[in-house]
């Protein structure tokens, strides 16, 4: 906690009394879920999504209790900032046991983990994905640009991205696209921010191993968020976007081979 003088601190604590109890009251009722799940497995999936939901709500008062402490005392509050950041990936956690983290796959690896959540209609899917996002880009800003976890964030974006990808149920998506179905405007927005969440994911990885840390890995992942991304294209019969990610992917595969035969001479030299 910043130090500052009383007065604004005691303001400080009452201001964000109510959002410091929202946390506590989240975090009991998630240990009583968790409980519950595993005393009874029925319904687990649905269950987790909640929890994914209550975690991002757990991580929005965090938020607000930076930004008030910016407000009265004049700094970021780091610590609520960082259990921000906890909550977020917890939250992602949860949707990858819910729908798997598997990136470049094709749906049918991952497609009976969505018939558990058969009921979590169209709507509510993208209302999800929209909250978590949003989340996740308020905690970025709160922390700003000179923050130690930019390169953390990739990570965290990335596997946001590879969740919100498998939370979709691609058997009905190209039905959904059909403007008179009930569930076309939710589909095609969860569609569209699929796609960009896939690209940027993909540049970012490749951000980090050009800027950052120069890891094979990294890259490869960039490379296999294009991968994915060009199996959604071709699933939904946008062929001149597949073409247009298929060329990227194969310059970077190249740039990739080139750069580890770079450092397997130098390894060597």
């Amino acid at each position: 906690m910043p130090t500052t003088g009383s007065k604004e601190k005691l303001r400080y604590f009452e201001k964000t009394h109510a959002y410091r109890e929202n946390i506590s009251a989240i975090l009991r009722r998630e240990e009583l879920e968790l409980t519950a799940i595993k005393k009874d497995s029925a319904n687990a999936s649905i269950k987790r999504l909640g929890l994914a939901d209550e975690m991002a709500n757990v991580a929005s008062n965090y938020i607000v209790l930076s930004n008030v402490s910016e407000s009265i005392l004049g700094q970021r509050n780091a610590e609520a900032l960082n259990d921000g950041r906890k909550a977020l990936y917890k939250a992602v956690i949860y949707l990858e046991e819910v729908v798997s983290s598997l990136v470049d796959a094709p749906y049918s690896d991952y497609k009976d983990k969505l018939e558990e959540i058969a009921s979590f209609d169209a709507k509510r899917r993208y209302y999800f994905v929209s909250k978590l996002g949003l989340c996740i880009q308020l905690l970025k800003d709160g922390f700003g640009d000179n923050t130690k976890w930019k390169w953390a964030f990739v990570e965290l974006e990335g596997r946001y991205a590879a969740g919100v990808k498998n939370l979709i149920n691609l058997k009905n998506a190209m039905a959904n696209t059909d403007p008179r179905s009930p569930d076309y405007e939710p589909t095609i927005r969860h569609l569209q921010l699929i796609k960009k969440l896939l690209m940027q994911a993909a540049d970012r990885y490749r951000e980090k191993y050009e800027l950052s840390t120069n890891r094979v890995d990294d890259f490869k992942q960039g490379i296999n968020f294009l991968g994915s991304l060009r199996r959604l294209h071709v699933l939904l019969g946008d062929r001149d976007d597949a073409e247009t990610v298929k060329k990227k992917y194969e310059i970077w595969s190249a740039k990739l081979e080139t750069d580890m035969k770079r450092m397997e001479a130098q390894k060597k030299a």
